[in-house]
């Protein structure tokens, strides 16, 4: 199966969600106020040592442009967009560690043998948005620990109704505050060689009943 087709299957699994926008988005759970629905930047951090050899071996696609941050206008096109290219990858690539399949511990690469791990995910569906025409500096690889406290990575897409999630591990397409992860960093909106280390989800601020 061509990778053309296997979008257009993808996009044939998810078409009933766009029917149902708006249902789309009460599921994603993104907050009413935009201070919560934002991941708040904290400091500038070192990139993943992952990032930097992945650099290294693919240095024309990292490149070191400070760029004007901007974000994914959320509409029923980007919303089949994302989802389309979520389902995609979840479904065609087979999840294998960096060991079984480089035999090294950390590597990130694209997929293309069809397997991969968490970054893998996260670069093939970063590039195709990109392919695609959405701004880089809206698709932003960020590194966060599950319930379990072990590190993953998923694809952060800053949009103007607040940041989602594009996960290997759920076809859903999540806020950021619905995932129950620990967000730990992700790459800078100005530049993807900077990265940033992100704050906690808050809970909206109570006000005392009349």
């Amino acid at each position: 199966m061509s990778f053309r087709s296997g979008l257009i299957i993808a996009a044939a699994i998810v078409a009933f969600s766009t029917q149902a926008f708006a249902q789309d988005l009460k599921t994603a759970g993104l907050p009413a106020d935009m201070s919560l629905a934002q991941a708040p930047v904290l400091q500038t951090t070192l990139s993943p040592m992952g990032w930097v050899d992945f650099c290294q071996r693919y240095a024309g696609e990292c490149d070191s442009d400070v760029r004007t941050p901007t974000h994914v206008k959320l509409s029923r096109k980007s919303w089949r967009d994302l989802a389309t290219v979520n389902a995609h990858f979840n479904r065609s690539v087979a999840p294998v560690t960096d060991m079984e399949h480089w035999g090294v511990e950390e590597r990130w690469d694209y997929p293309s043998d069809g397997k991969g791990d968490c970054e893998d995910y996260v670069l093939a569906k970063r590039r195709m948005l990109i392919d695609m025409g959405y701004p880089r500096q809206a698709l932003l690889v960020t590194v966060v620990r599950d319930n379990l406290g072990e590190g993953h990575a998923v694809l952060m897409v800053t949009t103007d109704r607040g940041d989602l999630v594009l996960d290997n591990r759920r076809q859903d397409i999540l806020s950021w505050t619905r995932t129950g992860y620990a967000y730990i960093k992700r790459q800078s909106a100005v530049s993807q060689n900077i990265w940033v280390s992100l704050g906690a989800p808050q809970a909206p601020v109570a006000t005392a009943s009349r």
